[in-house]
């Protein structure tokens, strides 16, 4: 067998390879011998082989020297110190650039293709759900509302004058029932949800904060809209995941609902609900500039008053903004006489349901 070789770079063997068997520590100075789809390597007194070209990895080398890999075999090595011959070249695999296709695409255009497919997954992320939701049986959704609405237990407030007035109530903004309940729940929070399926919760403290029952009617019209759109299914889809629609409720119906008090529409489903319960409104000669006035108290006028945690129930899955406002400002007709969706005793009864049935539960619920 050969003598281990210690040749330096440019020693007059350049042209013939050195090799580590990975047995032990010697550098050889084989011949290698090709022949067909792979190759042998002849020493004095020994060969080893046949190895396949397609076996062989160009591995990195910080001296810049061509050197070679065998799968399979750690710490086998095949090098040149110089260029390898131009017979064996069309052979031995190319060295991997660094980065791969990103590399050899160019950091620029990378990033570019990385920020434009970002943005696109972003996108479906956001407007899937929107269209998913109108493909939902309205069968589950409603299932799933009924579901929901039974943790609420006895906290819908029910009196026979309260009743009265919220049927007036329902009649001039919801004449064509798109909602399928409207109801109204003792618990002192400024929100007003609307469930799947069409079910509607005005809570109490909506009530408590609104001056007159236009401002409800302008929330409702607004509840109403999210119904029509199915804009609850489209949130749900989003936030929680279809598995609240297509995995069953796994005995957390509590938790949807909690998790419907944190869903944010978007600023587009929300101008569309403003414009539906704008429509509704004219169409009921019931005038929004109240509902402007509602706005701007749970907005930035709540702020200023120091009254913003009672706005900020209705802010968190309501977000406003001031081309909000200013759209049911703008819509109310100048000169333009309207009625009152309510009279004074009506709107009495209405805001004081919850106080005047002795049955219901009081305070905050444990579900919230």
């Amino acid at each position: 067998m050969s003598e281990p070789s210690d040749d330096p770079p440019g020693a007059e063997h350049d042209a013939r390879p050195w090799h580590y068997d990975g047995r032990n520590g010697n550098r050889w100075r084989p011949i290698l011998a090709a022949e067909g789809d792979g190759f042998r390597l002849i020493g004095e007194g020994w060969e080893s082989g046949i190895y396949h070209w397609a076996d062989l990895t160009a591995l990195d080398d910080p001296a810049g020297r061509a050197v070679y890999g065998l799968k399979g075999e750690a710490g086998w090595r095949l090098g040149f110190d110089g260029s390898p011959p131009a017979a064996l070249s069309v052979y031995l695999p190319t060295a991997s650039c660094y980065g791969g296709v990103f590399d050899r695409f160019g950091l620029v255009r990378a990033a570019t293709v990385c920020a434009v497919v970002a943005a696109f997954v972003l996108f479906i992320g956001l407007q899937a759900p929107g269209w998913i939701a109108p493909y939902i049986p309205r069968t589950w959704e409603n299932k799933l509302g009924d579901a929901m609405i039974g943790d609420f237990g006895g906290r819908i407030c029910r009196t026979p004058q309260g009743i009265a007035a919220l049927d007036r109530l329902k009649a001039k903004i919801d004449p064509d029932g798109m909602a399928r309940t409207i109801e109204v729940a003792n618990i002192p929070m400024v929100n007003a949800i609307t469930l799947p399926g069409g079910r509607i919760i005005i809570f109490d403290g909506l009530l408590q904060q609104a001056k007159s029952g236009d401002e409800v009617a302008g929330v409702l019209g607004h509840e109403i809209g999210h119904v029509e759109h199915r804009d609850t299914m489209a949130a749900l889809v989003r936030q929680l995941g279809l598995s609240v629609v297509l995995g069953g409720f796994n005995g957390n119906v509590g938790g949807y609902v909690n998790g419907l008090l944190s869903l944010s529409y978007g600023r587009d489903a929300e101008a569309a609900a403003d414009s539906i319960s704008i429509t509704r409104m004219r169409a009921a000669n019931i005038s929004p500039a109240d509902t402007a006035g509602f706005f701007d108290r749970m907005g930035g006028g709540a702020r200023k008053s120091g009254k913003a945690a009672e706005a900020m129930t209705w802010l968190s899955s309501h977000p406003l903004s001031e081309s909000r406002r200013a759209a049911f400002a703008n819509s109310a007709q100048k000169g333009h006489v309207y009625a009152p969706v309510l009279d004074a005793e009506q709107w009495q009864a209405l805001k004081g349901m919850c106080a005047g049935d002795r049955d219901v539960e009081k305070g905050f619920p444990r579900l919230f």
